[in-house]
């Protein structure tokens, strides 16, 4: 009978990242917050030019201010709708929206329609600041609801998908992993997904988590809350949840770049198993 080999560990894939694509709330967050750690993990990680981009469902309105001041190459926002660079205001589009304003409208009226089978529905915060995708919070939401919302989204046309903390209504082929796909061929050529480590906790990081499009993904302790509902699970997931888990794996990528031989000094990780 043969048998598959084990899968690396992630340890043995570290030494070959150039690029780290994180999503935010729930990978990088601590109930919601950023902490005085993080702050020093993603400083740390530029001095020793390690690049980090952001891949959020969140407003391109809130992403840009992020973009501006935190340590970071980019960011990509609205769950692959736009692109911010760092020291450059120009918003770079992913998804083709030929009339802009009208696309807002069709939004708003799929959110009323959406609204009259669930009433309660309420408008995400930063909805305001949206350019591609329209949010409402998923917070109180059965997975039955859910289930009800994609499929009416679906059936009018659009994309649907969710996070930790909000509902997406957005273009069909709008997604984190062709976005970011699309980031690199534009703005980091020299960077293929084979180099790139991609981190997330939800539903709307499948993209991230594709082994077609990146084969090195890793899902904090939190996403397997969702594991169930993951057409794609990642590669690897850690055993601490939110950003503990994002920054366990941070240490030992600073530590393996520093070293020239990390495989001789950090062992296959029990904290970070592959999954099967």
């Amino acid at each position: 009978m043969e048998h598959n080999p084990a899968p690396a560990p992630l340890t043995s894939v570290l030494p070959h990242i150039r690029l780290v694509a994180t999503d935010m709330d729930g990978t990088l967050t601590r109930q919601g917050s950023f902490t005085p750690t993080l702050l020093s993990t993603l400083d740390a990680l530029a001095q020793a030019n390690i690049p980090v981009m952001i891949v959020t469902g969140r407003s391109a309105g809130w992403v840009q201010g992020l973009v501006h001041y935190l340590p970071i190459v980019g960011a990509i926002a609205e769950n692959g709708g736009v692109f911010f660079q760092k020291g450059n205001t120009e918003i770079h589009w992913l998804v083709d929206l030929p009339d802009r304003s009208h696309h807002r409208q069709h939004l708003a009226t799929l959110f009323t329609v959406l609204k009259e089978t669930h009433p309660f529905l309420r408008e995400s915060e930063d909805n305001r600041f949206r350019l591609t995708d329209w949010t409402f919070d998923v917070q109180g939401l059965s997975q039955m609801q859910i289930t009800a919302l994609a499929t009416t989204c679906e059936q009018a046309g659009w994309g649907f998908t969710y996070s930790t903390v909000q509902c997406h209504i957005r273009p069909i082929l709008q997604d984190k992993g062709p976005g970011l796909r699309q980031v690199l061929q534009r703005f980091f050529p020299a960077i293929g997904p084979q180099q790139v480590l991609t981190m997330g906790d939800s539903p709307n990081d499948v993209g991230l988590f594709d082994p077609s499009q990146f084969p090195h993904s890793v899902g904090v302790a939190n996403v397997r809350h969702y594991r169930e509902s993951l057409p794609h699970q990642p590669r690897f997931i850690t055993r601490d949840a939110e950003v503990a888990g994002f920054q366990d794996v941070m240490e030992q990528l600073l530590a393996i770049q520093g070293d020239p031989c990390p495989s001789s000094v950090w062992p296959s990780s029990p904290s970070l198993p592959a999954l099967g």
